[in-house]
């Protein structure tokens, strides 16, 4: 039996912070106490909080292209991404990987599903120190998507899946302006070869957008893959998420599309860089006003691993209804429980001892240690 006590801690719990020790055993939480501190560990007043869980991240793109025309190791690049990810505190993350390409994809099909088989292999060869699950960003706008998403579900198991449509005129995009500003900006195009390009995006979502997302909807509920929509922006969108079983709205972009995913028990996800930069990069709603209306049930990443830290000890002061144990459970137990994970995401007895050790105070948080299954791995 492999015992491991902290001492002089601030625990937080579900509901609450109390001050003592806490007990891992065999990988697990056993027990906390309160009170005056057990022989054990010292972290000396530290926060002991529970490991992050990260469902929507595309972070190791950058690692594997991390400049254009040059392409990493793939076991690499899952590595350097990992060790990243563990020194955020987070302790699962499911790794976003793009399905459907077009002219603006950085990678191909094929070098999406190299990744993917770089993830099972560094599983396997037990390189890695966080638990790595499969997230697929499926566009459905795009022709290949269902050739792509093929190639995956046939040979490896995937957690969740999102239906994303970054067609101009709609969703994130419905300014056809705010298009124009970040797809020119980005891809350095002409104005002529800008116009040919959105002309074929809208084209290719008329053709199909509606038609894709219903075969991917109905791939993935006899596989038990939970579905996620991206960028709802009004009640009929998530009329159209909560026909197709959807469990979690990523991102949506404004405030009824958020209170009506939450009508329609749909979890509403939130980008924590929005939240730490105080509002949207693309003009959208902001976290905060979705924290403060309640409408705010997950934090991702998204594109900043340490942004899930400095958002859940920055929530408290943004919006002072929202206490910390409130705060962790956005980036734990909900998103944990959104994808049917329920071994983890609080400091329970029985649930895995994922935990991580914070010191908080003025400025940014500070990741201390970072244990899963009671194994120390940053």
């Amino acid at each position: 039996m492999r015992e491991q006590v902290f001492a002089n801690a601030r625990i937080v719990l579900e509901d609450e912070i109390v001050e003592g020790s806490l007990v891992l055993r065999d990988g697990l939480i056993a027990d906390f106490d309160t009170g005056p501190t057990r022989l054990g560990d010292d972290v000396e007043g530290d926060y002991l909080v529970p490991g992050f869980v990260e469902l929507h991240t595309d972070h190791l793109e950058g690692h594997y292209a991390p400049r254009p025309g040059v392409r990493w190791n793939p076991i690499a690049a899952v590595q350097a991404h990992d060790a990243q990810v563990a020194g955020a505190g987070i302790t699962t993350v499911f790794d976003a990987l793009r399905v459907g390409m077009d002219e603006d994809a950085r990678t191909s099909t094929a070098e999406m599903q190299n990744l993917a088989d770089a993830i099972e292999t560094a599983k396997r060869e037990d390189r890695l120190r966080v638990d790595h699950l499969l997230h697929l960003r499926c566009e459905v706008s795009a022709p290949d998507v269902l050739d792509g998403l093929a190639g995956f579900l046939d040979v490896l198991p995937v957690r969740l899946v999102s239906l994303m449509d970054h067609s101009p005129g709609q969703r994130q995009f419905a300014s056809l302006d705010s298009y124009r500003a970040f797809y020119q900006g980005k891809m350095g195009m002409s104005d002529a070869a800008y116009e040919a390009f959105a002309s074929k995006r809208i084209a290719q979502a008329e053709e199909f957008s509606a038609r894709h997302r219903r075969e991917i909807v109905d791939l993935c509920h006899p596989r038990r893959i939970a579905v996620a929509s991206h960028d709802d922006a009004t009640v009929a969108h998530v009329d159209e998420a909560a026909s197709d079983g959807v469990s979690i709205a990523e991102f949506p972009t404004t405030v009824e599309a958020a209170a009506a995913s939450q009508a329609a028990d749909i979890r509403v996800l939130m980008g924590a860089p929005n939240l730490v930069r105080g509002g949207s990069h693309s003009g959208n709603v902001s976290a905060a006003a979705l924290a403060e209306a309640g409408h705010l049930d997950i934090l991702s990443s998204d594109y900043v691993p340490f942004s899930l830290m400095i958002a859940v000890f920055s929530l408290p002061e943004i919006v002072p209804s929202i206490r910390l144990p409130e705060a962790v459970r956005l980036v734990t137990r909900a998103p944990a429980e959104a994808v049917g994970l329920t071994d983890r995401g609080a400091i329970r007895p029985g649930l895995r001892a994922d935990i991580v050790r914070v010191r908080a105070g003025e400025g940014v948080p500070v990741v201390r240690s970072v244990w899963r299954h009671g194994q120390r791995v940053a």
